[in-house]
């Protein structure tokens, strides 16, 4: 809030009181509405894990009592976001969910500059090109070109991995001051995917200079075996990583060092023209 913005009224900093209990002071800021963190908790906890869900594990996956958890998953079901099996008494998402996510997509400004670039990428390459962006310690996936040589089916757009150990996650970490980056390793949880997962603070701290210096990072083998990729950062107009683009192929297909000749430079390039410094 701005200096000069008017004062809310002190009825904005309490959030609904609990089953049975008294209006509580919102924790997490004046303005946090629990009610709707609770509602996305709901849908959060569906996923490929959870594809269907009966009250009890509702309440069980959020941490909400049985009548909490009642009143949220009717309301979401009235509002279409969530369908309960009559017979089973089970819960699912439904396609409506995917409205906000269409909604970013068409609206992101990131996106619709990248696009072109991302196509001719493809096109040059012939190889799975995407578009990722960072939220916390994870990347996200929001835009993906597939290759002919088909790669793991399970990363779609959406698809989220830890940043550490993926190539478009160390780039985008290399263009923050190094303070900063060393605390998105610190609040990550570190571990080994495969045993060529770079997961050791310092030697993800080493990586992430590499990358600052070279202008691209890469990962072979980190998270699924046989894939490689090569990423390079896209900046925003304060020389801050807005995303990254990155190539991901087989290992199968290139060595470490034929990745590296044949894509660190048309990553590079392709990162530089959506970036906006």
């Amino acid at each position: 809030m701005s200096l000069t913005e008017p004062r809310m009224a002190d009825t904005t900093t309490t959030v609904e009181p609990p089953i049975g209990g008294k209006p509580a002071r919102d924790k997490s800021g004046a303005l946090m509405v629990n009610s709707v963190e609770k509602a996305f908790r709901v849908l959060s906890a569906f996923g490929r894990q959870h594809q269907t869900l009966n009250l009890s594990q509702v309440a069980a996956e959020t941490g909400m009592d049985l009548s909490a958890a009642q009143r949220f998953t009717h309301t979401l079901t009235r509002l279409g976001y969530l369908h309960k099996n009559a017979e089973t008494k089970r819960f699912e998402l439904t396609a409506k969910t995917l409205d906000l996510g269409y909604h970013f997509i068409r609206g992101s400004r990131l996106v619709d500059r990248a696009m072109p670039y991302l196509m001719h990428l493809s096109k040059e390459t012939e190889e799975t090109v995407n578009l990722t962006m960072r939220d916390a310690t994870e990347i996200i996936f929001v835009s993906r070109f597939l290759s002919r040589h088909v790669l793991n089916t399970d990363v779609i757009i959406g698809t989220r991995m830890p940043a550490y150990c993926t190539a478009p996650g160390i780039a985008m970490l290399s263009r923050l001051p190094e303070d900063e980056a060393m605390a998105v390793i610190d609040a990550s949880d570190l571990k080994a995917y495969t045993p060529s997962t770079t997961w050791q603070r310092d030697a993800l701290r080493e990586k992430i200079r590499q990358a600052a210096a070279q202008g691209y990072a890469t990962a072979f083998e980190e998270v699924y075996l046989g894939d490689a990729s090569i990423a390079a950062p896209i900046l925003d107009h304060r020389g801050r990583p807005e995303g990254a683009v990155n190539v991901a192929v087989s290992c199968s297909r290139y060595g470490r060092e034929e990745v590296v000749a044949r894509f660190s430079a048309l990553v590079i390039a392709a990162a530089h023209a959506i970036s906006r410094v």
